[in-house]
């Protein structure tokens, strides 16, 4: 086996599009884990918004040798540890950047998300009233056992030392000028990511599937990615970048595909993320995750 740690994103990738981890990937996952190859979860969901994803491949469990089982969250804002809860590294934002973005919402009458280390705050998101709550965002709070705080200004934060990401979900149609706007004016000074978000499925269902319809916001410490967390857990598990590869679909999975020494991309991904890639796994329709495990595991890949 070429590598000792796969990093795996959840939503478009581990995930199917029923909004559940398929046995078929379960089993991969499982045989992964059997045979020394870490998995590490990745994704832009905070661990109790993932948590039910989680304990569908028993990511509580750490792997042999360990007393913790990293994952990384919040599109690599935190490393916490899934097995107690805990925060064990985080990047937070520059207070400063954060109030002016609230800043810029305010002026167009919307209401940024600030995402919390919930370890260390005690709750989840913190919604500044500065416009109403997108259809979106109420859904996910509804469906998530998340804990909502809300504030009238950035200025009546109680925790403002703790916001690890300043984020919006909207329709695409509100979405896509709001981006180009916050790109314009902070791209030099932040990580930024808009892209297709978790929606609610067409009968209503709790669980979410990804939905062009619904896009993200999302606007991280400059130093932020899913690459830069897994290279720190690698780096403090003595394991060499040539040891780790990743898989992903989305624009927030593109420096954690160019910094793996192996990157593979969903049948499904955006374009951008193929052009990165060095292989292409099946789509996650088609159990592209357990496809790419048994090709780790047998040595071809």
């Amino acid at each position: 086996m070429n590598y000792d740690i796969l990093a795996v994103d959840l939503d478009g990738t581990l995930v199917g599009t029923d909004g559940h981890v398929s046995e078929v990937n379960k089993r991969a996952v499982e045989r992964a884990h059997e045979h020394g190859l870490e998995i590490v979860i990745c994704t832009g969901r905070g661990l109790i918004e993932s948590a039910h994803l989680v304990d569908e491949i028993d990511g509580r469990t750490p792997a042999a040798g360990r007393t913790d089982a990293p994952m990384v969250t919040a599109g690599g804002a935190l490393i916490v540890d899934a097995a107690s809860g805990r925060t064990m590294h985080r990047w937070a934002m520059d207070r400063g950047l954060v109030r002016e973005m609230c800043e810029y919402f305010a002026e167009r009458n919307r209401a940024p998300l600030l995402f919390k280390d919930r370890d260390a705050a005690g709750f989840d998101y913190l919604v500044i009233d500065s416009g109403p709550i997108e259809e979106p965002s109420r859904w996910w709070f509804e469906v998530m056992d998340v804990e909502v705080k809300f504030a009238a200004s950035v200025e009546e934060d109680p925790h403002p030392e703790h916001t690890v990401r300043l984020g919006f979900a909207a329709t695409t149609d509100v979405m896509t000028e709001l981006a180009r706007g916050i790109k314009a004016r902070f791209d030099e000074r932040a990580m930024i990511h808009h892209f297709a978000a978790v929606g609610a499925t067409k009968d209503g269902g709790k669980v979410g599937v990804k939905n062009d319809s619904v896009h993200l916001l999302e606007v991280f410490d400059p130093q932020v990615s899913k690459w830069t967390a897994i290279h720190r857990l690698a780096l403090e598990q003595g394991v060499p970048r040539e040891r780790v590869a990743a898989i992903g679909d989305e624009i927030n999975d593109i420096r954690m595909i160019e910094g793996a020494a192996l990157g593979i991309a969903m049948g499904n991904a955006v374009d951008r993320l193929h052009e990165v890639a060095d292989v292409t796994t099946k789509s996650n329709a088609e159990d592209g995750v357990a496809h790419a495990i048994e090709m780790i595991l047998s040595g071809r890949w």
